[in-house]
C-alpha cells in the first residue's frame, strides 16, 4: 500500500505531509478494529527478536528514532506497527518553536533528507503527561514497548549552562521513561556540537549519573554522537564512556557532509543530511567504536537503514540495537517487517 500512496505524498511539503501522516495514523488506530489491523499487518512477534540490552527488555531490536515523535504523541501507533521501542523528542525544558520554515527537505535521488528543525518540541511537561498517561492506558500488549527520553538544551541557553536543561528535563522525565539520551550532536541548534568536546560532555554526563538513581532505581544513560567525529574524537568516546559510566552510545546522528549526493536543487541547504548517504558512515562508526572498546558498551545503530541488510550490517558491526527515521519516510512501515523477517532468517540458517 505505502509504495503506491508514496509518490502523492511526496509531491507536497514534507514537515505537513509528517502531521497529515501522524494525524490519521491516529484515527485509523482509533477506528475499531484498526490498531489490531495495523499489528496484523506489520508486527513479528517471536521470542526470538527479544534482546536484552542494558538491563531493558526490547521485544524486537528495531525502534524509532528520535525526531519523529517529538512530543510523544504517536507511541501506541508506532508500536502497531512493529517497532520494538520508540525514542520521543529531543526534548527541552521549555516548550520552543524550532527554527523558521520551510526547515525540512527531500532529496529523493539520493533517499535522503536535510533538515534544519532545531529542536522544535511542547517541552518537558506536556511529554512527561503524555507518556505517563500512555503508560495509565496501555493496552496489554503495549506495556512491553520501551521508551526512551532524548534530551537537550533549548536555544536560548548558553552552552555554559547547558548542563542545567539537562539536569531540568532528567528529572522531570526520570519517573516515564525507560532510557534517556543525550543529544549534544544535532547541528541545528548554534554552537550544541561544541558539547561533543570532552571537558564539558563528561561534565553533563557526570552531573546525570551523579542524580541517577531515585527510590533504587536507575535509568541507562546513552549518549548520541555524529557520524562527523574523527578517529581521535571516537576514541575520546570510548574513554568518555569508560569513565562516567553511562550505558552506551547511539551511533549516529545526521552529518553536516554532503558527500555522495545526486545533484538536486536542495543540496546546498543547511542542516542535517540523514538517509542512505549516510548508511556507510554510519556503519563504520559503529564498527571502530567496537573494536576499539571491545565490545565494552552497548550501541544502537542508526543512520541510512533503508533495507533489512542495512540493518543486518550494523548488528555485524556491532549494533545491539538499530533504529529508523530516513529509511522509515521512504520505505514505509514493511521495513521494519522485513528487518525482523531477515533477522529471523538467520537463526534459521544457523540452526541448520
Amino acid at each position: 500500500m505505502y509504495p503506491l500512496i508514496k509518490p502523492i505524498l511526496f509531491q507536497f511539503d514534507p514537515e505537513k505531509v509528517h502531521y497529515f501522516v501522524t494525524r490519521n495514523l491516529k484515527r485509523f488506530n482509533r477506528f475499531p478494529g484498526g490498531a489490531r489491523l495495523s499489528r496484523s499487518l506489520w508486527d513479528v512477534e517471536d521470542k526470538r527478536l527479544e534482546r536484552e540490552v542494558f538491563g531493558l527488555k526490547f521485544r524486537n531490536p528495531v525502534g524509532l528514532a528520535a525526531g519523529f515523535d517529538k512530543n510523544a504523541e504517536m507511541i501506541a501507533e508506532m508500536g502497531n506497527l512493529g517497532f520494538g521501542f520508540v525514542e520521543v523528542g529531543t526534548v527541552t525544558p521549555l516548550p520552543q518553536p524550532g527554527n523558521d520554515k520551510p526547515r525540512m527537505f527531500r532529496l529523493p535521488q539520493s533517499k535522503a533528507l536535510i533538515n534544519r528543525m532545531g529542536f522544535n518540541n511542547r517541552g518537558m511537561d506536556v511529554v512527561a503527561e503524555r507518556i505517563a498517561a500512555y503508560r495509565r492506558n496501555a493496552k496489554s500488549y503495549q506495556r512491553g514497548l520501551i521508551i526512551g527520553g532524548n534530551i537537550g538544551k533549548n536555544k536560548v541557553t548558553p552552552n555554559e549552562e547547558a548542563v542545567n536543561d539537562y539536569i531540568k528535563c532528567f528529572d522531570r522525565l526520570f519517573d516515564v521513561v525507560d532510557y534517556f539520551v543525550v543529544n549534544v550532536s544535532s547541528p541545528n541548534t548554534p554552537g550544541l556540537r561544541a558539547l561533543q568536546e570532552k571537558e564539558p560532555l563528561m561534565h553533563i554526563l557526570n552531573t546525570l549519573q551523579k542524580r541517577n538513581l531515585k527510590n533504587g532505581i536507575s535509568r541507562p544513560i546513552l549518549l548520541k554522537i555524529a557520524p562527523d567525529l574523527t578517529n581521535e574524537q571516537l576514541d575520546d568516546i570510548v574513554e568518555i564512556v569508560k569513565e562516567t559510566g553511562i550505558a552506551g552510545v547511539i551511533a549516529t546522528n545526521t552529518t553536516i557532509s554532503r558527500e555522495g549526493l545526486a545533484p538536486y536543487k536542495f543540496n546546498s541547504e543547511t542542516g542535517g543530511l540523514s538517509g542512505v548517504p549516510l548508511t556507510q558512515r554510519s556503519t563504520e562508526v559503529i564498527r571502530y567504536l567496537s573494536e576499539r572498546s571491545k565490545g565494552a558498551f552497548p550501541i544502537i545503530g542508526v543512520g541510512g537503514i533503508h533495507s533489512a541488510q542495512d540493518a543486518i550490517d550494523k548488528l555485524n558491526a556491532g549494533a545491539s540495537l538499530v533504529q529508523l527515521y530516513t529509511g522509515f519516510i521512504y520505505e514505509g512501515p514493511g521495513l521494519i517487517k522485513r528487518i525482523n523477517k531477515k533477522i529471523l532468517s538467520t537463526f534459521s540458517k544457523q540452526d541448520l
